[in-house]
Formats: C-alpha cells, structure tokens, sequence
C-alpha cells in the first residue's frame, strides 16, 4: 500500500508545484490589454488631412483691395472748395477776378505802348534839333500814350501861348495816364479784402470745430479738434494765396505807369525849353 501512495503523493506534488509556477508566470507572459490600449502607427498622409480641416475651419478674413487711382484735379479742387466753406468760394471768385484783371491790364499797358518810348524820344529829339514839322509827323496818329502827349504838346506849342500850351499838355497827360491806370483800384482793393475774408473763414471754422468739441463731451476726440482746426485754416491760406500775386502785380503796375509818368514829363519839359515864343523873338531884336 505504502508502495502505492508513494508514487501517487509525488505525482500530486507535482502537480500541485506545476499550478503554482504557472500562476507566477501569466502576469510576466502577457501584458496588460485593459489598461493599456496598443499603439498603432499613424498613417503617412495625417499630416496633410489636419492640414486641410484646418484650412476648412480657420475663418476666412476679407480681402481689403486698396484703391491706388490718384484723386483728380477736379476732384481735389471740389473737395477743397466743400472743406472750405462759403468763405473759400468767395476767395475763390476773388482769384478769378484777380486772374482776369491782371491779364487785361497787361495787354492794355502793351496796346499803349507801355514799354516804348521809341518814337516820342525822336520826336522830342527833332524838336530840340529845330525839324518842328518832322517831329509832328513822326508821333502823329500814334497810338502810344507817349507818341499822343508830345503830339498834342507839340500842337499846342505852335498855336497857343505858353501857359494855355503847358495848361492842354498837362490835361491830355492826366487823362491819358489815369486811363492808363484803369484797374489798380480794384486790384487794391482785392489785396486788402482777400486776407481778410481768409481770416473770416477761419474764425467761423475755429467756432464749429469747438462747438462740435463741446458737443461730444466726455467722448470729445483731439482727432476731431485738429480736423476742424486745418479745414479752417485752409481759408487762410487761400486769402493769402490771391493777396500776395494781387499786390505784386499791382506793385509791378504802379511801377510801369510811374515810369511813363517820368517819360512824358521829360519829353513836355524838353520841348518847352527848346520851343521859343514869337514874342520873346521880336523883344530880342
């Protein structure tokens, strides 16, 4: 019996050992499945579909296309004028009026030969040489302020005493030269009128810009006060810009017409002195 149990005890034994090895060894063997999932590799082309949903979701911000076209002359002046206010479209007809002025008189002093004296110095010049005749021919039916002075001194010198000539000379001469200065006036005046109604404009803008400062109140804006400032401004500058050409022309024009004066007085003079009464002739001999 004993012969039996032996073997079968051994056998158990065994078995037993067996169990409890391969119990050790099943947590070593495999890995945890539950806890932790299986890495599997990404596929090659990942990359290029986040980049794609990206771009499908991203928001899509508006093209701003800039407008490069420079702004016209005619728009320019239309915005200037609108900025300006009524005082700049008063400025504005003043320049006109300034432009149109100076181009008439500068071809009325040209049509009455403003810049020549040619012909009255030789006739004043053959009178002093005694060719009396000659020298009435050579200013006759002249159109030159000069030339028609000299003319009608040299007339009167013949035909009338001497006070009576000296009193048509001087009379034809303040016509001419005050016909001469047709428009000075007006140009005067434009140089006087034409800051101030700049200064005008300025003021009235300084006004609106600090009544819409005070009407904004806490929300006020410097921006604001600074745009008002320079639109009023700009009433300023337009003043300044028609005075300053109106006085140098009516500078310029003064000048022509005070150097005509000279010339016509040089030549009245000079013919007096050379001309010789009948009378003072026959006392002489």
């Amino acid at each position: 019996m004993t012969r039996f149990l032996k073997p079968l005890v051994l056998s158990v034994s065994i078995c037993v050992l067996g169990a409890m090895v391969s119990a050790q060894e099943i947590p070593e063997a495999g890995p945890d499945l539950t806890t932790a999932p299986p890495v599997l590799d990404a596929p090659q082309n990942s990359g290029l579909e986040e980049n794609a949903l990206a771009a499908e979701t991203a928001p899509v911000s508006p093209v701003i296309t800039l407008d490069t076209e420079p702004e016209s002359t005619a728009d320019q002046a239309k915005r200037f004028l609108q900025d300006g206010g009524p005082a700049i479209w008063a400025i504005t007809a003043l320049s006109v009026i300034t432009m149109a002025l100076i181009l008439w008189k500068l071809w009325r002093l040209a049509l009455i030969g403003a810049w020549s004296k040619g012909r009255a110095s030789q006739a004043v010049a053959a009178f002093e040489q005694g060719q009396r005749d000659e020298a009435q021919a050579i200013v006759r039916g002249r159109r030159g302020i000069r030339s028609k002075v000299i003319d009608v001194t040299l007339g009167a010198a013949r035909s009338l005493p001497e006070d009576k000539a000296r009193e048509t000379a001087s009379r034809v001469a303040r016509n001419e030269l005050a016909q001469a200065g047709g428009g000075l006036r007006a140009l005067e005046l434009i140089a006087t009128i034409a800051p101030l109604l700049g200064l005008l404009g300025t003021v009235l803008g300084m006004i609106a810009a600090f009544q819409a400062l005070q009407a904004a109140g806490n929300r006020a804006d410097p921006a604001l006060l600074a745009g008002g400032i320079w639109e009023a401004l700009l009433t300023t500058a337009a003043g300044m810009a028609v005075a300053i050409p109106a006085s140098a022309a009516l500078t310029w024009f003064e000048a022509v017409i005070d150097r005509i004066r000279r010339d016509i007085e040089d030549g009245v003079t000079r013919i007096f002195v050379a001309h010789t009464p009948p009378r003072m002739k026959l006392a002489a001999e």
